[in-house]
């Protein structure tokens, strides 16, 4: 309240809460004659709310003085202005994460039991509430920082029961795309852009003025007219295809350039996956031949980068583990035991072919959506490689290399000695004397000659 007399500004007295708003049939921002003057608030309008009587209380806060009210004969009473900023867009989307849980409860923001349901600590080490928080570095500064604020006062005040609502942020790096300006340094629609030329010869035009633009890399958005709508994109290539294409793109702290070239590639990996498990004629190519020790030992492999990818949101190399399985797969059939954990691996990144396949592989004994599966397990056994190819150098320079099993690659006496029994090994020191040789298990053998 604005004490209009002295000039003070005093809170409302806690009984004449609440402060319940006026009815207001245009919300439209009325403009002033005067630029130095800033147009009014829409409760603004509403004078017989805003301009009130009242007396400061002994506790220091104002209670009003109602029309057909008589004031206490020993008090002054004064004239009130209310506060016309009611902080609606802040204060509401600072807690809208606990009114989710509860937004039929009209006696609270949320009842106790259901607050400490979804928002107590799960256990002595983590947060309750938002497990993983993604979002942008301006999102973080303009909405998580002041969320935190309003729900540490919920938390003194008793109304929540944990201190921190988000157990972990993670912040996104921007999308960036070209962007276009024409000689008046106004950015130019990137759908009235023409490539002319090619290499270091290209050039870029307006297609409605023929008119020559500078091109610059930015942040995609509308500022710079240079945004990419996604449905046209789905339209196109297909959701699957976008999804994978975004998390494809590099790491996902990382700032990255959006070029929609490069979607052919993800759309020709999903191709190719259905290809795999799909025949011409659209029956499923799954054998019941178990999978050779090789896929065998990338199947598990696969599965143990992915899981661990897909932790730590590392979601383009877990994409890559997962091509280089697909290109290893034949094409004339997949083993079962291969199929089910491939398709559960990518159905993350692209659900909708990943649900089809699913169904039938499934067969007559489909029952659920494979978003309800049990996601895939490896042994650790099989990641871990069963031959080891090891450089072999003469004098510093590579000369052959040997393959030998994972035990015997961690011995320096079986390193040497197969290094020793290579035939183009045999030929490079002929005639010549073994002064010494280095063995790195693991990693190399050098033999020094001369």
């Amino acid at each position: 309240m604005h004490d209009t007399d002295t000039g003070q500004i005093l809170a409302l007295d806690e009984s004449e809460l609440p402060a319940v708003l006026p009815d207001i049939d245009d919300y439209r921002p009325h403009a002033s004659d005067d630029p130095e003057v800033l147009p009014a608030p829409p409760l603004g309008r509403v004078t017989k709310w805003v301009n009130v009587k009242g007396y400061v209380a002994e506790s220091g806060s104002v209670k009003l003085v109602k029309p057909d009210q008589m004031p206490p004969a020993d008090v002054e009473v004064r004239n009130f202005r209310r506060e016309l900023n009611t902080m609606p867009q802040w204060a509401g989307s600072c807690w809208y994460y606990l009114r989710y849980q509860d937004n039929k409860n009209n006696e609270t923001l949320v009842g106790p039991k259901i607050e400490r349901y979804w928002m107590a600590p799960r256990d002595e080490n983590g947060c309750g509430g938002v497990d993983l928080y993604v979002g942008g570095v301006e999102h973080a500064v303009l909405h998580l920082l002041y969320a935190r604020f309003w729900h540490k006062v919920l938390y003194d005040l008793g109304h929540v029961s944990t201190p921190e609502p988000f157990g972990r942020l993670f912040n996104q790096g921007y999308i960036q795309a070209y962007a276009y300006q024409d000689q008046r340094g106004m950015y130019v629609d990137v759908n009235d852009v023409a490539e002319l030329g090619e290499g270091k010869n290209v050039k870029y035009v307006s297609k409605s003025t023929s008119e020559p633009l500078i091109r610059s890399l930015g942040k995609m958005g509308k500022s710079l007219k240079n945004a990419v709508t996604p449905d046209d994109i789905c339209q196109e290539f297909g959701t699957d295809t976008l999804r994978a294409y975004e998390m494809y793109m590099g790491p996902l702290e990382a700032s990255k350039p959006w070029s929609t070239r490069d979607i052919i590639g993800m759309s020709r990996f999903l191709q190719t996956v259905w290809k795999r498990f799909i025949a011409d004629d659209g029956s499923l190519k799954i054998t019941d031949q178990p999978a050779d020790d090789t896929i065998r030992r990338l199947l598990h492999k696969t599965i143990k980068k992915v899981t661990n990818d897909m932790e730590d949101l590392r979601f383009n190399t877990a994409i890559a583990a997962m091509i280089e399985l697909n290109n290893a797969l034949k094409s004339n059939g997949v083993p079962q035991e291969v199929a089910e954990p491939f398709v559960k691996l990518l159905s993350p990144i692209a659900p909708h072919i990943c649900e089809e396949l699913w169904q039938r592989i499934c067969g007559d004994n489909w029952k659920d959506s494979i978003a309800n599966q049990s996601w895939p397990t490896y042994q650790e056994a099989l990641c871990v490689e069963a031959e080891i190819e090891i450089p072999v150098q003469v004098n510093g320079k590579l000369r052959s290399r040997i393959t030998l099993s994972a035990d015997a690659a961690k011995d320096q006496e079986s390193m040497k000695a197969a290094a020793l029994d290579n035939e183009r090994i045999k030929k490079e020191i002929d005639g010549k004397t073994v002064r010494k040789v280095i063995c790195i298990p693991g990693r190399l053998v050098n033999i020094v000659v001369n």
